[in-house]
């Protein structure tokens, strides 16, 4: 029968509600989804809540209000549409379904969560995923010296990701001596607090006087763009990773052009639509990946968490995250707990 749900919604900017709608079955294909948990994405999310973002944009095309945010969430798989084998009733998986009681997905689109790994830090994958892809695209070498602008989730996991494919010196540079300190234990070997010391003189210290040969923007504000190519070195790399909001003024010239840059937009869509041998990394592959990752104790998202609130309370944590984030890394919304899921046959 159908199933009653209870959805996060943006009416209209800085207007979040909860509100109730009717599922329907599961079609061919697809999987009904109770969810345990979902994360908040601070810039993405927020920056739909707010509405600030360039008319006429790829962001204005995307969010049309009534909205429905949200991306990364853990459940458990309640029912099954015809013509499904990969996922079973009672199987956790991880989904990019919005904030909500239940969702309906195609289930190949599902990863399933390892036992010990945590709804909470499966909840990350898309997160990761966004890191991984912009680390891939930027062809690290060992012993290139980076540079991570902006310490949020995705830049402590592209922090992360960087440190593994070679990086060294690994540079975290923020405002917030807090989230330095995240970037030094996630495997930054130096880090600079950008209000308080000049990038480019401690870039260069660091990296010996050669500059940096990767720089990863991660901010999402676009004033912070036009700073970032005099911390490069001549034919090195800029990794678009922070989805600006909004247009950059930049003496292409000067900047770039004559030094011979590369200027890499690593947004997530930019992942191949389906694996093939000289492009494998796709959504999927590297949710499952991240996934194995953490079960392994290769990679840390635990410490992110900063908050966790009942889902109910969801309007309020958006209205009060638009106020103030900056105490706020990964925040937590519990919409059920594991032991709490119904399932049907």
């Amino acid at each position: 029968m159908p199933r009653s749900s209870q959805v996060l919604v943006f009416s209209k900017p800085r207007l979040a509600t909860i509100q109730e709608e009717v599922l329907p079955e599961p079609g061919e294909g697809e999987v009904l989804i109770q969810t345990i948990c979902t994360l908040i994405s601070m810039g993405t999310e927020l920056t739909a809540y707010r509405g600030e973002f360039p008319a006429n944009s790829a962001w204005s095309s995307w969010v049309r209000y009534p909205f429905r945010p949200g991306y990364s969430s853990v459940g458990i798989v309640v029912a099954r549409g015809d013509h499904v084998d990969s996922v079973n009733v009672g199987d956790r998986v991880f989904n990019r379904g919005s904030h909500a009681t239940f969702v309906v997905r195609k289930a190949a689109e599902l990863v399933k969560v390892p036992e010990d790994v945590s709804s909470e830090e499966a909840a990350f994958a898309s997160i990761s995923n966004v890191a991984m892809n912009g680390v891939r695209m930027a062809t690290l070498a060992l012993g290139e010296a980076v540079g991570v602008v902006g310490s949020g989730m995705v830049g402590l996991m592209a922090t992360q990701y960087a440190r593994r494919s070679g990086a060294f010196p690994l540079i975290a540079l923020d405002i917030s001596e807090e989230r330095l300190r995240r970037a030094r234990s996630f495997g930054a070997t130096g880090a600079v607090n950008s209000s308080e010391a000049d990038a480019l003189t401690e870039i260069g210290r660091l990296t010996k006087g050669r500059l940096a040969d990767v720089v990863f923007e991660v901010t999402g504000n676009p004033s912070v763009i036009p700073s970032l190519p005099k911390l490069i070195r001549r034919g090195g790399r800029l990794i678009l990773l922070g989805s600006p909001r909004g247009s950059t003024t930049i003496d292409f010239h000067d900047e770039v052009h004559r030094l011979g840059l590369h200027v890499i937009g690593a947004h997530a869509s930019n992942h191949p639509p389906v694996e093939i041998p000289f492009a494998p990394w796709t959504t999927s592959r590297n949710t499952e990946l991240f996934l194995d990752l953490l079960q392994a104790h290769e990679i840390h998202v635990g410490d992110l968490i900063t908050h966790r609130y009942p889902a109910a309370e969801a309007p309020e944590v958006f209205r009060r995250l638009s106020e103030d984030r900056t105490t706020s890394l990964g925040v937590i919304l519990e919409w059920s707990a594991d032991s709490h899921v119904e399932s049907e046959s």
